[in-house]
């Protein structure tokens, strides 16, 4: 039952392969309490048993707080409308009932949606998207997905919207997971860009060594980059292209390095669009809360 007078708050968990995010949000989507934790081993057998530590944590943390609802964040290929993880190689699940588990270990309406179309409704309200109605979000980390807004309207086509990494860029390249080769995130995610740059040095690095070693005019990994950055700027052409979207957001661990990344990015793109408009390209305002804050967002949506 919630206390009386107590600020009313909701529970907003973002699930990545190492960690999760946490966080007590008020509707101001003003962050009253905040933890983060290691992925449990056992998410893939009940998400809601798992995390309901995380609630009690933040509970603890936040004196004052009523939480009236929850909401989930997650990778891979999610269906929103029913709060099911169709299917996560990272966490190991596929047709998981994310928000049933989560409302019976909770005893609290639970949403659940896909963590970068989460993020992008998290730019919208209090980010780089603020104000308009055709975005892509595009974080580039560890892997690159999308989360597409159209005429105001995200995109979900039942969780398979978005799904940009795996646009086969150079069908002889490198093998990807998903079982096709050459894929964008083979060649422009913050992990291939490490994993090329070591191929061709035999030099373990990561993504942000590398985009210091290209201030510093390192041949190798300026090639690296750039083959990267015109990688993703294909994709992101063909994209643009399909959908008349006119606002880009990049997210993600790669775009900490700025100007590097975005100037080099906005110049190709604009090379290649021969038709359509021309796209706005900017960082997010929301970095790694993003996925945080979308989880709130769709919490309070469902409250």
């Amino acid at each position: 039952m919630a206390d009386v007078g107590a600020r009313p708050v909701v529970a907003a968990f973002d699930v990545g392969g190492t960690r999760v995010k946490a966080a007590l949000v008020d509707r101001d989507l003003d962050v009253i309490a905040t933890v983060t934790v290691p992925t449990p081993a056992d998410i893939a057998v009940d998400a809601g048993a798992a995390l309901r530590p995380v609630l009690d944590t933040l509970r603890a943390r936040a004196a004052g707080t009523t939480v009236v609802g929850a909401g989930l964040a997650v990778p891979g290929l999610v269906d929103d409308a029913t709060g099911t993880g169709i299917l996560s190689v990272n966490l190991g699940w596929r047709d998981q009932p994310l928000g049933d588990e989560l409302t019976a270990a909770f005893g609290l309406p639970c949403a659940v949606g896909h963590d970068v179309r989460a993020g992008l409704l998290a730019e919208q309200r209090v980010g780089a998207a603020a104000g308009a109605a055709n975005v892509l979000f595009v974080p580039v980390g560890t892997g690159i997905a999308a989360a597409l807004m159209v005429d105001g309207r995200v995109l979900r086509a039942g969780g398979w919207a978005g799904e940009i990494g795996h646009a086969v860029v150079d069908p002889d390249g490198h093998p990807c997971p998903c079982g096709a080769r050459g894929c964008l995130e083979t060649i422009a995610s913050a992990s291939a860009v490490a994993r090329r740059y070591a191929e061709r040095t035999g030099r373990p690095v990561d993504a942000a060594d590398v985009a210091a070693l290209v201030r510093d005019g390192d041949e190798t990994a300026d090639e690296v980059w750039h083959t990267a950055v015109d990688a993703l700027a294909a994709v992101l052409c063909t994209t643009l292209t399909a959908t008349g979207i006119d606002r880009v957001i990049v997210g993600g661990g790669l775009v900490l390095s700025g100007d590097l990344l975005l100037v080099p990015l906005r110049r190709a793109v604009e090379q290649r669009m021969t038709l359509g408009r021309r796209p706005q390209i900017v960082a997010s305002r929301l970095l790694d809360q993003a996925g945080c804050l979308g989880a709130a967002v769709l919490a309070w949506d469902a409250a």
